[in-house]
């Protein structure tokens, strides 16, 4: 990144911070750093939707649709996959802290080299044959969600010149049907790549970005096997995860 650049990220993420109402947290939906919400954003009011008709298309889960071996990433019938192996294990609350049983968690995420499995993604690092980088379960009695991946690499984007996004996991929650859906990423503690990433930055509040840093725990962490991270998602409330949805 060019200092000219960054100069221009610092002075959009003031200007957005100084428009914020005491105590706000607003995730930017026209964010001129993040050079793709500008382009993605809808410009035209939303089309009223029959509430029944939606619910006609729409997905009921339960324990029988997602079979518990979706939840971990690193099983493949020809082999291992390459890269830090760890678990990722949280809650997901509602704003007084209850849990929101039996909802779908899904994941997906690049390898350890950076690269996801998409025909779009055809930058100079390896595909791991072995690593599809999608998951899925629904959360227990207690809310909680676990997962077993490889830990995700930082890879190179066209957002601007030198652009590299943090290594992160995308989240998306269901609730039950489509229109309930809700998005958002998980980052790892001490990414030296926060400060310049557009899309961590476009959210005014800092705590609120921590809130989106999973937590290394030794104790989850299993001996010769894999690290552990733990990270809960609160749906709603003043201590509320950002959301992709949460756009202004």
């Amino acid at each position: 990144m060019t200092p000219a650049t960054q100069r221009s990220i610092s002075d959009e993420i003031a200007r957005i911070h100084a428009e914020a109402e005491p105590g706000e947290t607003r995730t930017w939906l026209d964010f001129a750093p993040y050079r793709s919400s500008v382009l993605r954003h809808p410009t035209k009011l939303p089309l009223a939707a029959d509430p029944e008709d939606v619910e006609l298309s729409a997905p009921v889960f339960g324990q029988s649709d997602v079979d518990p071996t979706e939840a971990d990433l690193t099983l493949h019938p020809q082999g291992e996959p390459i890269g830090e192996r760890m678990v990722v294990t949280g809650r997901v609350l509602d704003a007084d802290g209850r849990p929101v049983r039996h909802q779908l968690v899904e994941i997906w995420q690049a390898n350890a080299a950076g690269r996801y499995v998409h025909k779009r993604d055809q930058h100079p690092a390896p595909l791991d044959p072995h690593f599809h980088g999608a998951g899925r379960c629904l959360t227990d009695d207690e809310g909680r969600y676990r997962f077993t991946t490889i830990k995700p690499g930082p890879y190179p984007w066209r957002n601007h010149h030198n652009a590299w996004r943090p290594a992160h996991i995308h989240f998306s929650l269901f609730g039950h049907e489509f229109t309930q859906r809700l998005v958002t990423q998980m980052y790892f503690p001490g990414d030296p790549l926060f400060p310049f990433d557009p899309i961590y930055q476009s959210i005014t509040d800092e705590k609120a970005r921590e809130r989106l840093i999973a937590t290394y725990d030794h104790d989850l962490t299993t001996h010769e096997w894999a690290t552990g991270y733990r990270w809960d998602i609160v749906l709603t409330g003043a201590h509320a995860t950002p959301m992709e949805d949460e756009h202004v």
